[in-house]
């Protein structure tokens, strides 16, 4: 009987390895998709290239220019006010506007450098920022009314030429049309014969003429200026013929202004230049045995790469060394206050959070991590953290919510990823990583972590990111965790393993479950981890 029950049991013993093999080599063809955005489908592509067909129809009218309409075909000009007289305190009482060209602070002989670098920046930041809403998007008159349906924006304050408005009737008299807005005015930019205007300058603004053709011509030149100011809203235009209505929103919003950081001269093979791209970032607390194991393993592979340490200790030790920064914090400040110190004090395009108890091999290589995100639209990326044991954890996951009553929304997290990442097959698109990733400093500090999450908290910093970034996690990028076994048995516990004990474990996981209940209006959540 004993023999029987050990076959069984064997048995399953090789069923349960079969089925993990099976599950390792189908995640491993997971399907993989490009991140960044592809050019348009050819149906969309149709419809602009109809946007501006329709445009061009009227071309051949003529029209007047109003003298107030200025434009300035080559973009911006540095320009300041000239000094119309000079007498003592003339600027304190007339403030005039300077100008500053910015490149002048550079050397000529570095100046081409620093634009070729900036440049390709810039470009990375457009490719990353711009998506398809982004595109003009004209509905042909099919109500009869013609009008922008997307990508429409204007700055606050500012005006703009509005595209694409037209009209398509059959035979009539007289033809016309109205605009209605609340957050700005109406005018045109030119005048065509035959057209009839009222409303410039207002919220309301109705045209008309005995000449269709006219008319759409005359369409051509509105335009809408901003007059209640808001850095980020949109005004909702009604347009309208007889019989007709539709509307159209114009964005209402400054330019974003982007945030680059100067990566400096790429290697002699153009190699990435990690010292001046990558900040390492940590959080210490009590542990300055295997905070300094880590510096030590740091500078084994990346001597130059700064090091950003938070400490919370009651009797905080000096730490020093080269590219070592050591911020001393209130006492049991907390965990994801010490992660916003840390990323606060971070001049470079890319943050590395560690734990202070990690260590870096061979394989912890954070080139690999940066290519991941330079050549991606991710946000951020993870990597594996192997235990003692031998055992390797990616901690992924996907987060999803769901819209509830009353009583808040529902909150689903069930470990996983969604499909590979094109170019790199040991990487994946998920929502969360391990505590081991490397991420743009900017979109971590959009993010930032919540500081009443004091010793326990990890998945909390990527539910407040839902939305907001885009995550990946690579297997081969690899840290090693130093061992807890000693720390863990009574006998092998220092007086340091029980002090960090004691401090570490007193907020519960059920505090942490009433603190999403009331930020996040979270009612339920549902987790298989």
């Amino acid at each position: 009987m004993c023999v029987q029950r050990m076959k069984v049991l064997v048995g399953f013993v090789i069923l349960e390895l079969l089925l993990a093999v099976l599950f390792y080599h189908w995640a491993r063809r997971a399907p993989t998709v490009i991140h960044s955005q592809k050019k348009l489908d050819s149906p969309i592509e149709k419809l602009l290239e109809r946007n501006e067909q329709l445009n061009n129809r009227s071309n051949s009218i003529p029209y007047h220019l109003k003298q107030t309409t200025a434009r300035n075909e080559n973009g911006c000009v540095c320009e300041g006010d000239t000094r119309s007289f000079n007498v003592p305190f003339s600027d304190l009482f007339f403030p005039r506007v300077g100008a500053e060209e910015l490149y002048s602070s550079f050397r000529a002989s570095e100046l081409e450098e620093i634009k070729k670098r900036r440049h390709h920046e810039y470009n990375n930041f457009l490719r990353r920022s711009n998506t398809a809403a982004n595109h003009l998007i004209i509905a042909e008159a099919n109500i009869p009314l013609q009008y922008p349906t997307q990508g429409l924006q204007v700055q606050p304050k500012k005006s703009i030429l509005i595209p694409g408005l037209g009209l398509k009737l059959k035979s009539r008299k007289v033809y016309s049309v109205n605009c209605t807005a609340s957050m700005g005015t109406f005018d045109v930019a030119a005048l065509v014969d035959g057209v009839s205007i009222n409303g410039e300058g207002k919220m309301h603004i109705s045209l008309s003429s005995p000449l269709l053709s006219a008319l759409n011509r005359q369409l051509q030149f509105v335009t809408y200026t901003n007059t209640i100011f808001h850095p980020d809203t949109a005004d909702i235009v009604q347009f309208r013929t007889d019989g007709f209505q539709a509307a159209f929103t114009i964005q209402i919003r400054h330019a974003i202004t982007p945030k680059l950081y100067d990566p400096g001269p790429t290697g002699p093979k153009g190699e990435y230049n990690i010292g001046r791209l990558v900040t390492i970032a940590t959080k210490t607390f009590l542990r300055y045995d295997k905070l300094q194991d880590l510096i030590d393993s740091i500078r084994r592979f990346y001597p130059t790469v700064t090091i950003v340490i938070a400490d919370d200790s009651e009797h905080p030790k000096p730490v020093t060394g080269p590219y070592i920064e050591h911020y001393i914090m209130p006492f049991k400040k907390g965990w994801f206050a010490g992660r916003n110190l840390a990323v606060s004090q971070v001049t470079t395009k890319y943050v590395l959070w560690v734990d202070d108890d990690f260590i870096f091999t061979s394989n912890t290589r954070l080139e690999k991590m940066v290519d991941v995100l330079e050549r991606s639209s991710l946000d951020l990326v993870g990597g594996a953290v192997r235990e003692v044991t031998g055992y390797t954890a990616t901690y992924r996951h996907i987060i999803s919510t769901e819209k509830g009553g009353e009583d808040g929304d529902c909150l689903h997290i069930r470990k996983g990823f969604y499909h590979g990442l094109e170019g790199f097959p040991n990487c994946v698109v998920t929502d969360a990583v391990i505590n081991f990733f490397m991420a743009y400093t900017e979109k971590v500090r959009q993010v930032g972590f919540d500081p009443r999450l004091a010793r326990v908290a990890h998945m909390e910093f990527f539910i407040d990111g839902l939305g907001v970034f885009h995550v990946g996690s690579c297997d081969d990028v690899i840290v090693n965790h130093a061992s807890k076994i000693k720390g863990m048995l009574p006998w092998g516990q220092s007086e340091t393993d029980k002090a960090y004990a004691k401090f570490r474990y007193t907020n519960s996981w059920s505090n942490q479950t009433a603190h999403i209940y009331f930020k996040n209006h979270f009612k339920c959540l549902t987790s298989n981890s």
